[in-house]
């Protein structure tokens, strides 16, 4: 006997063979792509984020040196055609979360982000010698 295949995908090519390839379009999730770059003098986090503006990020550094990148962005897209009786609505949604560990030769006073060509950047000065533990909220420009 031969074994079975199992075709999880199965129920939805099923649908999209009858109403079309436009009808059920999966959603694609995935978590933004971050490069993390240090040089002599500061440590730089970049993470793509196309279509993303300065409010759709929060990102704060708690008292043991962990810097956490949050993003949240909520889209709703409403489309009529009187003529037709149709009405057409498309829903985004899209979370992120990421915390990231900080040496301790960092100057948290001097952390700063921005959002440029669809990448956040955080710069992340380094300094010589130690430094209490700060919590901060960073504004993103």
């Amino acid at each position: 006997m031969l074994p079975a295949r199992k075709n999880q995908d199965w129920l939805p090519s099923i649908f999209n063979d009858f109403f079309g390839n436009e009808w059920l379009v999966k959603p694609n999730f995935s978590t933004p792509a971050i490069n993390v770059v240090e040089t002599e003098k500061e440590y730089r986090v970049e993470v793509a984020a196309p279509g993303m503006t300065k409010d759709d990020f929060k990102i704060n550094l708690d008292d043991e040196n962990n810097l956490t990148i949050n993003v949240e962005k909520k889209e709703e897209k409403k489309e009529e055609k009187k003529e037709k009786h149709f009405l057409r609505r498309e829903f985004s949604y899209t979370k992120f979360q990421q915390s990231i560990a900080l040496p301790d030769n960092t100057e948290k006073e001097k952390i700063s982000a921005k959002v440029e060509h669809g990448v956040l950047t955080i710069e992340i000065p380094k300094k010589q010698g130690s430094e209490k533990k700060v919590s901060r909220t960073i504004d993103v420009k």
